[in-house]
C-alpha cells in the first residue's frame, strides 16, 4: 500500500468511528465516550491534514522550493499535536466540571460496549497498516498519525474501564476515565510536537551524525573533514561536508572517491542526498 491509499483509508476509519461515537455518546451522556467521539474528529483532521501532505511532500524541487517540498509533512504533524492539545484541554475542563457540580449520571447500554470495543479494534488494524507504510516511505505525517490511532488504543481502553466501574454504580469513574484519555493524549501531543519542531527549526536528527562520522573516519583517503551538517525535511535527509584529501591526488580521483562516499552514505541512510567538497589536506586543515 501506498502513503496516499493508507491516508485516504484512514480518513474512512475516522468518520465512520467518528459518528458512532457521537451517536453513542449523545444517547448515554457519557463523556468518556464524547471525549473518545472528539478526539476521533481531531484524528479525522488530522488524517485529512496528513492526506494533503503527503500528496504535497513527494513533489520534486523546483524554482522556488530548492530542497523539495517534504517540510509540509512536519508541518502537518506539528498542527495535528496542537489540535490534539486544544481538544485535551477542553476534555479535562468538562470533566472536571461534572465532578465538581456532581452531574455524572449516565446510561450505560450495550452499545456503550460495542463502540469502544469496536474502535480498539479498527484502531489497532490501522496504526499497524500507518506504521508499516510511514516506515516503508519514511514518512512523518503518516507516522504522526499511526501514533494518533495508537493512543485512541489506549484512551479506548481507559473508557472501557470507566464504562465498567460505572456500571456498578460509581459514575465518577466515566469523568476520570476522560481526564485519563486527556492526559494520555497531552503526552502524545507533546512528543509529537515537539519532533516536528526540531525538523521544521533544522535540528540535526538523533543518530545520523554518529553513523556519517564513524563512516567517514573509516574512509583512509580522507585525512580530515569539516563543517559537517545534517538536515531533514519530510522523509528526505540532506547532509553536507567538507574533507580534506592528500595534495596530491587529482581531480578525476577526488571525483570519484567523493561519488563513492555519497554512495555509501546513501546506502545507510533512507532518502539521503549527500554533498562532499573536497579540499587539499594542507588547506583549511581543522
Amino acid at each position: 500500500m501506498n502513503k496516499k491509499s493508507a491516508a485516504l483509508s484512514s480518513i474512512i476509519a475516522a468518520v465512520f468511528l467518528t459518528l458512532f461515537k457521537f451517536v453513542v455518546g449523545l444517547l448515554t451522556f457519557s463523556l468518556g465516550i464524547l471525549s473518545e467521539a472528539l478526539h476521533s474528529l481531531l484524528d479525522l483532521l488530522a488524517a485529512l491534514i496528513t492526506y494533503i501532505s503527503v500528496n504535497i511532500s513527494d513533489k520534486p524541487a523546483d524554482k522556488s522550493h530548492h530542497y523539495g517540498h517534504g517540510k509540509i509533512d512536519n508541518l502537518s504533524a506539528l498542527i495535528e499535536s496542537v489540535l490534539l492539545i486544544v481538544t485535551s484541554g477542553w476534555i479535562i475542563y468538562e470533566a472536571v466540571g461534572r465532578l465538581t457540580s456532581g452531574n455524572v449520571h449516565i446510561q450505560i447500554s450495550i452499545w456503550s460496549y460495542v463502540v469502544v470495543i469496536t474502535s480498539i479494534i479498527i484502531d489497532i488494524s490501522r496504526s499497524r497498516m500507518l506504521f508499516k507504510v510511514a516506515k516503508q516511505s519514511n514518512s512523518q505525517a503518516l507516522e504522526a498519525d499511526a501514533i494518533h490511532f495508537s493512543t485512541d488504543i489506549l484512551s479506548s481502553g481507559v473508557v472501557l474501564l470507566g464504562l465498567i466501574v460505572s456500571n456498578f454504580g460509581y459514575y465518577n469513574a466515566d469523568a476520570y476515565s476522560a481526564i485519563g484519555v486527556a492526559i494520555i493524549v497531552l503526552f502524545i501531543s507533546y512528543r509529537l510536537g515537539k519532533r516536528a519542531i526540531n525538523v521544521l527549526l533544522d535540528h540535526a536528527p538523533d543518530g545520523v551524525m554518529d553513523i556519517v562520522e564513524k563512516k567517514l573516519k573509516s574512509i583512509p583517503e580522507i585525512k580530515g573533514y569539516h563543517d559537517l551538517k545534517i538536515r531533514t525535511a519530510g522523509p528526505d535527509t540532506f547532509i553536507r561536508v567538507n574533507i580534506h584529501l592528500n595534495d596530491k591526488i587529482d581531480l578525476t580521483t577526488a571525483h570519484l572517491l567523493c561519488d563513492k562516499i555519497e554512495h555509501a552514505i546513501g546506502k545507510m541512510i533512507p532518502r539521503c542526498e549527500v554533498t562532499i567538497h573536497a579540499e587539499p589536506e594542507n588547506e583549511n586543515k581543522s
